[in-house]
């Protein structure tokens, strides 16, 4: 019998399958605002740096130096600077753009939707502690059909906070009236989710989809999320 009553689950790399959800939304973008003609650029060189420069700028982000609304145009904006356009009217509009069309994707995980099920049937709590966006994220998990299985939702905006800082997991296990020793975190970002459980005291669960090295001690490592079904 596990001694968990409340899963926390991260959202984006963990479930939602981020990297194909932006790139199918980057095909859109540079499709119907005729990037091709604009940067003389292939779609894969665009996104290429495109993926290079929303690497950064969410670091940034999640450290406190910029804002919300400065990632959401900035990483369009150095993208055309890469290609010399220097044209902030259509990075805001790019940016504005993606976030419109990134939630309608609804590519999860292999074993996503069974694993919720799994989970749900053996009468967990289950939860997200995400770091994107309100409004974005609840979209993200109503569009994939996924927003039944959460009993509650904490983003960074709503929290005020965001992981790895302690103040989000504080927001979190008050919102579903536990404690961390009931708790335990499910995330794929070594800072984000694993560190920031740690340091709260809560037990993780590092889901390494891909293989990462770390000298972190999660409570315990999976590469596929069919193996939660060992752990609960």
């Amino acid at each position: 019998m596990s001694k968990y009553d409340h899963l926390f689950f991260d959202l984006d790399h963990t479930l939602w399958d981020f990297e194909n959800n932006a790139k199918d939304s980057m095909i859109d973008i540079f499709h119907e605002f005729e990037v091709n003609k604009i940067t003389t650029s292939d779609f894969n060189d665009f996104y290429e740096k495109y993926s290079e420069h929303n690497k950064l700028l969410w670091d940034r982000y999640q450290k406190g130096f910029i804002s919300a609304d400065e990632l959401k145009w900035k990483r369009m904006w150095r993208t055309l600077l890469d290609f010399k356009v220097a044209d902030e009217v259509l990075a805001k509009d790019m940016g504005k753009r993606f976030l419109e069309i990134l939630p309608n994707k609804q590519s999860v995980f292999p074993y996503t939707i069974e694993i919720l099920n799994y989970l749900s049937e053996k009468n967990y709590q289950l939860h997200l502690i995400t770091n994107g966006f309100e409004k974005t994220q609840r979209s993200k998990i109503k569009n994939s059909k996924i927003d039944h299985f959460f009993s509650h939702i904490i983003t960074s905006e709503s929290s005020n906070s965001m992981k790895p800082e302690k103040e989000i997991f504080q927001y979190a296990i008050q919102q579903a009236n536990t404690d961390a020793t009931k708790s335990i975190m499910i995330g794929d970002n070594l800072e984000a989710d694993i560190k920031g459980a740690i340091d709260f005291g809560m037990d993780c669960i590092f889901v390494n989809h891909i293989n990462a090295e770390t000298n972190l001690n999660p409570t315990f490592t999976i590469t596929h999320l069919k193996e939660l079904e060992t752990i609960f």
